[in-house]
């Protein structure tokens, strides 16, 4: 399945666009789902035809689904109360009831990331289009799935499991409940599902496209969103110039708005695959209105984006890691080795990234930046590297 995330600054007609580019998909003939994050129904303002939080269909070949954060989230902490309900009573803990439960703040953006992964799994769509949440918290959204995963290993570590049969001992040595199975298995079964969801996110047939209107506002957005996405691996598939102006009369009250115009453009078209998309003159509404927006059609998935090692050992001693890191800027990066895993800092990103099998047996000789591109210099430690092993 091809999935392609759509984000943009929070005003930028995101939804619109994702809803666009769904109705073109499916009008030529792929099976497409539509997922958004909205809680009002903005795709169905959109496409001129109410949506709900089940999967309904809009338009041929098209169907939208804003799932339901709520429900899912009073879900999950009955399930959770049921299977604590020994330690809760050990706390005289009172429980809380489903109806007087609401989401708290990170519930809509799981039940978003659940309902990705449920939808890449299903075989009765051929396109997933997702309208994610405004920038930045669409960045943030994108690396929780391995955020969680990284926290839950050091919290839980699955290894820590073979102890299982000493709890009980141990239990009683200390006087203290020990975690019980359930923890660990309910540990595993997160794991599997955020498992699922970076596959998505990672698999060669996703890719993201901005949206953006052209002015200074827009290409500072456009150049933390780049950064932010490279780090995390993805690559910005397309940039859409949104609500275009026409050209017209340089003397016009439009002159100083068409001059910031052409020059995010011409900075954008050096850099990215950009699709002006015009203004209409008003919000856009129905599935006319979405066809005369011209959304770029969906192509084959573009290359992934790669973080390749290079062996320049006999030249110069050395292991390069090569991360492409579009707008980064030299004094905002930052590297930090720590055992096996690399902290780097872009700006006002961070990502723990774990060394390749070579590198962890490197010291960090270096790093520079040069067109975009951070090259970390490893050098052998003579300790776990020996010459004879080269």
């Amino acid at each position: 399945m091809r999935t392609i995330l759509i984000t943009g600054p929070g005003g930028s007609g995101r939804t619109t666009i994702a809803a666009a580019t769904a109705l073109r998909a499916a009008a030529d003939g792929t099976r497409t789902l539509l997922l958004s994050a909205d809680r009002t129904d903005t795709p169905g303002a959109a496409l001129g035809s109410a949506t709900g939080q089940t999967p309904t269909e809009a338009a041929p070949g098209l169907t939208v689904w804003r799932p339901d954060a709520s429900a899912r989230f009073r879900a999950d902490l009955t399930a959770f109360q049921a299977r604590a309900e020994n330690v809760l009573d050990l706390l005289g803990a009172a429980r809380l009831d489903a109806e007087e439960v609401t989401p708290l703040p990170g519930a809509e953006e799981l039940s978003l990331l659940r309902a990705l992964r449920d939808a890449a799994l299903s075989e009765r769509y051929d396109l997933l289009v997702v309208d994610l949440p405004p920038l930045p918290g669409a960045l943030a959204l994108l690396g929780l799935p391995e955020e969680l995963r990284r926290y839950l290993r050091r919290l839980l570590p699955p290894e820590r499991q073979a102890a299982r049969a000493l709890r009980p001992v141990l239990g009683r040595l200390a006087g203290v409940p020990m975690p019980a199975d359930w923890l660990y298995e309910t540990a595993a079964r997160w794991d599997i599902e955020l498992a699922a969801v970076e596959a998505v996110l990672t698999d060669r047939g996703t890719a993201v496209r901005l949206v953006a209107e052209p002015g200074p506002a827009g290409a500072e957005a456009v150049r933390a969103a780049t950064l932010g996405l490279a780090l995390r691996g993805l690559r910005t598939e397309a940039l859409i110039a949104n609500r275009t102006l026409p050209e017209s009369d340089a003397g016009s009250w439009l002159a100083s708005l068409l001059a910031q115009q052409r020059k995010a453009l011409a900075d954008w078209q050096e850099a990215y695959d950009v699709h002006p998309v015009p203004h209409l003159g008003r919000d856009p509404h129905g599935v006319d209105d979405l066809a005369a927006l011209a959304a770029p059609p969906v192509d084959p998935a573009p290359d992934p984006v790669e973080w390749p090692v290079t062996d320049r050992l006999a030249a110069d001693g050395v292991l390069v890691w090569h991360l492409p890191l579009p707008g980064a800027i030299r004094e905002e990066l930052d590297l930090i080795r720590r055992g096996d895993e690399l902290l780097i800092t872009a700006g006002p990103f961070r990502r723990i990234v774990a060394l390749p099998s070579a590198l962890r047996r490197c010291t960090v000789a270096g790093a520079a930046l040069r067109d975009g591109e951070l090259c970390v210099r490893f050098a052998p430690d003579p300790d776990l590297w020996p010459a004879t092993g080269r």
